[in-house]
C-alpha cells in the first residue's frame, strides 16, 4: 500500500506541470472508519495533489466523517486502487469533473446579458449592480466599500425603502471563489426584493422597516480567476511575502480565534489564514464597514456552498454561544421553511459541533461584535454535483433559500425592540 502511495506521488509531479484541466479528474467520497484509514487519507494528501471539497483540508479529517476530495486524472485509478485495498468505504461522486463543469451551463441559450438563472461572470455582475440601482432608485443604492488586491471596486447594494433610523441586515456572498451558487443567491435576493415589493406582504414589511446591505461577491479576484484560469480556485489572489503560493482563505482571515484551529499557517494550503487577521483587503473592507455600522446592523448572513447546512457560532471553539437556545430555534424553523418548498433537508447547529472546527470565520467574528443573529448558509447540494451545481438548480436553490432568509429577517424585525 505504501509503495503505491510513493508511485502516486511521482505521477503527480508531471501532472501538475501542465495547465489546469479537469478532464477525467475524479471526485471521491470516503468515510474512514478507524485511525489507520484516516492516516491513509493523510498520507495520500502528502504524496499527491488532493483538493479537499469537504472538509476544507486533510487536517480536519476524522473517523466516521464523510470526506469529499478531487484528484488529477493521472492519479485517479491509483487512488481508487488504494481505497479498494484499504477496505475503506468509498464511492466516486464525479467520474469526470470537466464533463460536470461543462454541464453546469445547461441553459439552452447563452448570451452576454445578465440572467438570474445563469451563472454570471464578474463583469456582468458589476454592470448589474449599477443597473439594478439605476432602475430602482427608491429601493436600491450602490456604494463602493473598498477595493480588492487586484484593484477591483467592491460594490455593496443597500436595499430597502428610504427612511430614518432603520436597522439593517448584512448579507454577503462569494467568500470562496468556486462556490458559484452563492453569488447567484445574492443577485436573486435583490431581484425578489425589487420585484415583490408592494406585492408580497412579508417582503414589503421587511423593506419598509429594515435595510439589507447586500455584498454580491466578497472575493472578486478569486471569482474572476475561476472564470478565466482555474474553476476550482478557492482563495483570494493576493501575493504572500514568505511564499510563492498565492492567496488567503478569506473565511479564515477574521479575528475570531484566528488561526487557532481548522486553519493553516502554510500559504500553499487552501485554508491559509493569512499573515494576520484582516490581512486581505476584501476582509478588511467588509469588517470596516460592519464596524462603522454596528449600531444599526442586527443580523449577519453569509452564503456559502455546499452541504445544505444552516450554521451559527461558534466554529472556532466547541463552546456554545450564550444565545444558543434562541439561535438553534431560529435555525430549526428557518430550515423548516426552506424545506417546505422542494423538500430540501438542511442540517443546522453550531459550526464546530455540526461539521468541524474552523477559526477566523466571518460569522463568529460578527457574533463577537455583538451581532447576535449571525448565520452561515451552505447551499445545495450534498455532493452529487458539489461546486459544479448545474444552472437548472439556481432557481429552486434561490427560491428555497429566500424562504429561510425572509424567516430570519422577519424574526429579527419582530425582536428589535
Amino acid at each position: 500500500m505504501w509503495a503505491l502511495l510513493v508511485l502516486i506521488g511521482a505521477a503527480a509531479v508531471s501532472a501538475h506541470l501542465q495547465d489546469h484541466a479537469f478532464d477525467e479528474q475524479k471526485v471521491f467520497r470516503v468515510i474512514p472508519q478507524n485511525d489507520e484509514q484516516v492516516e491513509i487519507i493523510n498520507s495520500l494528501a502528502s504524496n499527491i495533489q488532493v483538493d479537499f471539497w469537504q472538509p476544507d483540508s486533510v487536517a480536519l479529517v476524522r473517523q466516521k466523517m464523510q470526506v469529499d476530495f478531487r484528484v488529477d486524472a493521472s492519479d485517479a485509478f491509483e487512488v481508487e486502487d488504494l481505497l479498494k485495498e484499504s477496505g475503506m468505504e468509498y464511492r466516486v461522486l464525479i467520474d469526470n469533473l470537466q464533463a460536470a463543469l461543462d454541464a453546469q451551463f445547461d441553459s439552452k441559450a447563452r448570451g452576454t446579458a445578465h440572467s438570474y438563472v445563469k451563472y454570471n461572470n464578474w463583469e456582468t455582475i458589476a454592470a448589474w449592480t449599477a443597473d439594478i440601482a439605476a432602475q430602482n432608485p427608491n429601493l436600491v443604492s450602490r456604494s463602493v466599500i473598498g477595493e480588492t488586491y487586484e484593484r477591483r471596486p467592491i460594490y455593496l447594494l443597500k436595499v430597502g425603502k428610504r427612511g430614518p433610523n432603520k436597522k439593517a441586515i448584512f448579507v454577503d456572498c462569494g467568500f470562496h471563489a468556486r462556490e458559484w451558487i452563492s453569488p447567484a443567491f445574492c443577485q436573486w435576493f435583490v431581484k425578489e426584493a425589487v420585484e415583490t415589493y408592494g406585492k408580497d406582504t412579508v417582503m414589503t414589511t421587511l423593506l419598509n422597516n429594515l435595510d439589507f446591505y447586500v455584498l454580491p461577491v466578497v472575493n472578486i479576484d478569486g471569482y474572476v480567476y475561476t472564470w478565466t484560469t482555474n474553476r476550482m480556485w478557492r482563495k483570494t489572489r493576493s501575493k504572500n511575502a514568505v511564499s510563492s503560493c498565492i492567496g488567503t482563505d478569506p473565511n479564515r482571515n477574521f479575528n475570531a480565534g484566528w488561526c487557532t484551529i481548522g486553519a493553516s499557517k502554510n500559504p500553499c494550503d487552501a485554508t491559509y489564514c493569512g499573515s494576520a487577521p484582516e490581512s486581505e483587503k476584501e476582509t478588511k473592507a467588509l469588517a470596516d464597514f460592519i464596524r462603522e455600522h454596528l449600531s444599526t446592523i442586527k443580523a449577519y448572513l453569509t452564503i456559502h456552498s455546499y452541504s445544505q447546512l444552516l450554521l451559527f457560532p461558534y466554529s472556532y471553539t466547541y463552546k456554545l454561544p450564550s444565545d444558543y437556545e434562541e439561535l438553534n430555534a431560529i435555525a430549526r424553523d428557518a430550515s423548516k421553511k426552506l424545506k417546505s418548498l422542494y423538500n430540501t433537508k438542511y442540517t443546522y447547529g453550531p459550526g464546530a459541533q455540526t461539521i468541524y472546527p474552523a477559526a477566523g470565520g466571518s460569522d463568529d467574528w460578527a457574533y463577537n461584535q455583538g451581532i447576535k443573529y449571525s448565520f452561515t448558509f451552505e447551499l445545495r447540494d450534498t455532493g452529487r454535483y458539489g461546486f459544479a451545481l448545474p444552472e437548472s438548480q439556481i432557481k429552486p436553490t434561490c427560491e428555497e433559500t429566500l424562504l429561510a432568509v425572509k424567516y430570519i429577517a422577519n424574526y429579527v424585525l419582530e425582536h428589535l425592540y
